[in-house]
């Protein structure tokens, strides 16, 4: 098999939750802790970290990483969804799990696959789990796909847990309230490993410290700890400064970042929090969390949150696609010298809508299109329910065809602006 066959064997018999949604989800461990008995319960083999959230879990665990890689660790990362190649979900100090390991994984252990039929994303922690394993990794940071409490990668026993953020995301699978959707969240924390909890909120902070309680687990709120201040300025040039003040002891952390979203504030804050609870785990400096955090487009490759693509005109794209993470992109959005705004908008057909169309500015020209995968919403349904909300624009067949006609209709001191899915963004990096 070649590799383009072997990810057309994957995508064609296990259902995945990024093509087709909630027909996806499994709402079980069965199939996962099957398939972790058959490998010999790889994740044994080294130390995880578990992150979890709806917004902000990728960044962290990038960061996280990024930052063990500067400590000289050999460091697993496991993210979710992909953008361009399915081979970003699984790297080891920031290398993609090469082409020759997926097809070899998919030839040898097609039996179980066939006879388990687990869904892509079970399939692909096994995957992951494995190859760190066999490639003798030190650490392995492990994100969350969805939920917590029966996600596949919820089999773990890390050395610390992580929760950065609880918002209004899949809220058909996991609860239709901050309260439930933290609940499922909190499945996460295990009996007494440390948990850090990225934002305190008064719906959800007593629903961690229950669990927690319950577990004897240690818990810190990242923003009792740590206040990270972003330097406006800084924000399109790619190095955006930051201070980082310790709330208990006063001392102040100065550094810089590639990734300019105000909303990496938080994520950078919960980082802090987390390598002052995992002291005594591992060896690292201050100096490796500054440089961890700088290097993590280099170190691991992390994409998408408030990439600068180009400027004359500007253009800039973010995976932020709920509620929480949309106000603040659009907020920051918002606040951009420009002459004018063209947004580039594709959702997912499960979304809700009247939860994000609100938050856009109603003077952009908006065009309106969809990512080439079967949950993608039609652009003229989108273009449809945006009008009720004054906004205005085209629809286009594809992400290319609306860029084409953004540029053309841009002038050099207007901004860009392409979001509101993951898939949407794929089409552009």
């Amino acid at each position: 098999m070649t590799y383009e066959q072997t990810l057309e064997f994957l995508f064609s018999q296990l259902p995945a939750y990024h093509r087709i949604g909630k027909a996806a989800y499994k709402n079980d461990l069965i199939n996962t802790i099957s398939l972790d008995n058959y490998f010999g319960n790889p994740h044994f083999k080294y130390r995880t970290i578990h992150v979890a959230g709806t917004n902000g879990k990728g960044s962290v665990s990038h960061m996280i990483a990024s930052i063990l890689q500067e400590a000289g660790y050999r460091t697993g990362l496991y993210t979710s969804p992909h953008l361009k190649d399915f081979r970003e979900r699984i790297r080891i100090n920031g290398e993609m799990i090469p082409e020759k390991e997926i097809i070899a994984f998919v030839q040898e252990h097609k039996c179980i696959i066939e006879s388990l039929k687990p869904s892509f994303f079970e399939m692909t922690v096994a995957m992951a789990f494995d190859y760190f394993a066999k490639s003798k990794v030190d650490v392995a940071v492990i994100e969350v796909g969805l939920g917590g409490r029966l996600d596949s990668t919820n089999i773990i026993k890390p050395v610390l847990s992580v929760i950065t953020n609880i918002g209004h995301d899949h809220m058909d699978l996991l609860g239709d309230t901050i309260e439930k959707i933290a609940s499922e969240k909190a499945g996460i924390i295990k009996e007494k490993i440390p948990v850090v909890i990225s934002e305190t909120h008064p719906a959800t902070k007593e629903i961690f410290i229950s669990k927690t309680a319950e577990s004897g687990s240690a818990i810190s709120f990242a923003d009792e700890r740590f206040s990270c201040h972003l330097q406006e300025s800084d924000s399109l040039n790619g190095d955006r400064r930051y201070t980082i003040t310790d709330l208990v002891t006063h001392q102040k952390f100065q550094g810089g970042t590639m990734l300019g979203g105000d909303y990496q504030s938080r994520n950078i804050q919960a980082v802090f929090s987390v390598f002052y609870t995992l002291n005594g785990f591992f060896k690292y400096s201050e100096k490796n969390i500054i440089d961890g955090i700088r290097n993590v487009v280099k170190n691991t490759g992390l994409k998408g949150r408030w990439q600068i693509l180009s400027h004359d005109p500007l253009t800039i794209c973010d995976t932020g696609h709920n509620k929480e993470g949309l106000e603040y992109v659009i907020d920051q959005i918002r606040r951009i010298p420009k002459s004018g705004l063209h947004m580039i908008l594709g959702f997912v057909n499960d979304k809700d809508l009247k939860s994000v169309l609100p938050l856009f500015p109603y003077e952009a020209t908006y065009y309106f299109t969809k990512a080439p995968v079967p949950r993608a919403l039609n652009e003229d349904t989108l273009r449809l329910e945006a009008g009720k909300y004054g906004l205005i624009g085209q629809s286009y067949p594809d992400v290319k065809t609306a860029l084409y006609h953004a540029r053309k209709n841009a002038a050099e001191s207007d901004m860009i602006f392409i979001g509101g899915s993951t898939f949407i963004v794929a089409e552009v990096i």
